[in-house]
Formats: C-alpha cells, sequence, structure tokens
C-alpha cells in the first residue's frame, strides 16, 4: 500500500466512521418531515431506528443543532403558516399540521414568529 493510499484510508475510517449514526439520524428527520402532523414522540422515534431515545436526542441535536422535538415544532409552525397564508382558519391549521391544544400552538407560534397566528394570518391574506 503506497503513502497515499494509506493517508486516505486513514480519512475514510476517521471521516465516515459514523456513517450508521448519520444514516440513522437522517432517516429520523425524514420521518419526522413525512409525518409531522402525526402525533410522534421520543418513544416511536426511537424504534424506528432501534436506537435509545436518549442517544438520538444527543445524535440529533450533534447534527442538526436541535433536538428532535424542536425539530418537529419548527416543522409544525412552518407547515401551519402555510396554511394560513392559503386562508385556513387558525383551529384548523393547528389541528392539521399536529398540535393538539389551541392554546399551545398559539403561544409557540408566537414565540417562534414574534405574532399570533391570526395576525400572521390578517397580514398574509392583506399582502396578497
Amino acid at each position: 500500500m503506497t503513502f497515499y493510499e494509506q493517508k486516505l484510508k486513514n480519512l475514510q475510517t476517521n471521516l465516515y466512521k459514523n456513517q450508521d449514526q448519520i444514516d440513522a439520524i437522517i432517516a429520523v428527520r425524514n420521518f419526522i418531515d413525512a409525518n409531522y402532523e402525526a402525533d410522534l414522540n421520543m418513544n416511536l422515534l426511537s424504534k424506528i431506528q432501534l436506537i435509545s431515545k436518549y442517544h438520538l436526542i444527543r445524535l440529533f441535536k450533534k447534527y442538526y443543532g436541535l433536538t428532535p422535538k424542536q425539530y418537529l415544532i419548527d416543522k409544525r409552525i412552518e407547515k401551519s403558516k402555510e396554511h394560513l397564508v392559503k386562508g385556513m382558519t387558525v383551529t384548523k391549521s393547528c389541528y392539521a399540521v399536529g398540535f393538539t391544544s389551541l392554546g399551545s400552538f398559539s403561544a409557540l407560534f408566537k414565540t417562534k414568529t414574534g405574532e399570533t397566528p391570526g395576525q400572521f394570518r390578517k397580514r398574509a391574506t392583506f399582502e396578497k
């Protein structure tokens, strides 16, 4: 084995040694993206990839900077914005994206966007 082949092998070993973990986290993110409106919890997400929920949280945060729950909330808020822009009511939008409480949806929406869902909807429909 030449010097360069040895260096390449070392790089591949060091850079891609966690490829299984990366693949598992990508699979969980894809599952969240496809099923954001469903009742997702850490037990379900960890069973998808046969990984402990605590390890899943650590890995997800390491690679994406957010916990799976934070990512799910952000995804739901973004999807609810799309629904509100299209003219859907706040209540229907709340339940369509998977929230079970209108109060918590409104509070999270305001925290993330700086305005209530109703204010966002009015502004979005006014700007059309």
